[in-house]
């Protein structure tokens, strides 16, 4: 998402998140168990944790949800390993696609996701055959309206690589994924609320997509995420909604 319609897309995206609310919670607990698994339960010595348990505690998980999932992937309870999976594929146009998954049986997920991209017009490519159009980074989008001299004191103090305003006024804020946490902590301290803030795949170059087109780049993009083992899914397509 870049240019004139970064915000209409952003909204759009979230709007469609929140239709699909339930399976939040299912995907929030993976990404608890698995940060757990990889860093250790204390969170402050493992921001993967950190953040999976502020996006948790944000879409309302209660806290003994949280801990059990916690002691469920350091060993103190019996639990299900789920590994980390992620497939590079195309969509309408040639867009670039990556599907992030969390999954206790890759041999279903693949197929699954395979499925998924050739059903609906898309096709699943080889490791590595999309990724290098995105760049791994912290995001922050700010609305339109908010002081960009500030933003870009505060981020840039901070240690954020960059700030961008689009033609529409949103300000995106963009850090190394190490340093994330500081520089959203600092945005927070200054007053600044971000209606984004993740650390991300960013496509480097969007492809637009309209009419009959975006339509069926949306509806592929909506089969892959209802997909139970998808965690998150990224592309470089701009579709004017």
């Amino acid at each position: 998402m870049a240019g004139h319609s970064k915000w209409a897309n952003i909204q759009h995206r979230k709007g469609r998140q929140d239709e699909k609310r339930g399976k939040v919670w299912t995907r929030l607990t993976r990404e608890i168990i698995v940060a757990a698994r990889a860093g250790g339960g204390d969170v402050n010595m493992n921001p993967r944790l950190r953040l999976a348990i502020d996006k948790a505690k944000a879409a309302n998980m209660p806290s003994d949800n949280i801990k059990r999932n916690v002691d469920k992937a350091t060993g103190n309870l019996d639990g299900v390993t789920y590994e980390e999976i992620r497939y590079e594929g195309y969509g309408i146009g040639g867009a670039a696609v990556i599907v992030d998954c969390m999954t206790d049986n890759r041999v279903r997920t693949v197929a699954e996701v395979r499925h998924a991209f050739s059903k609906y017009g898309g096709n699943l490519g080889t490791e590595g055959s999309v990724a290098f159009q995105f760049k791994h980074c912290g995001q922050f989008i700010l609305a339109p309206g908010t002081c960009e001299d500030r933003v870009m004191e505060v981020a840039l103090e901070a240690g954020a690589q960059d700030v961008i305003t689009s033609e529409d006024g949103a300000i995106e804020v963009l850090a190394a994924p190490t340093d994330f946490e500081a520089v959203g902590k600092a945005l927070e301290a200054a007053g600044f609320k971000p209606e984004v803030a993740e650390v991300t795949m960013r496509a480097e170059n969007t492809i637009g997509l309209a009419g009959e087109d975006g339509a069926r780049m949306q509806k592929l993009l909506d089969v892959i995420e209802d997909l139970d083992d998808v965690q998150s899914v990224f592309h470089n397509a701009e579709i004017d909604i």
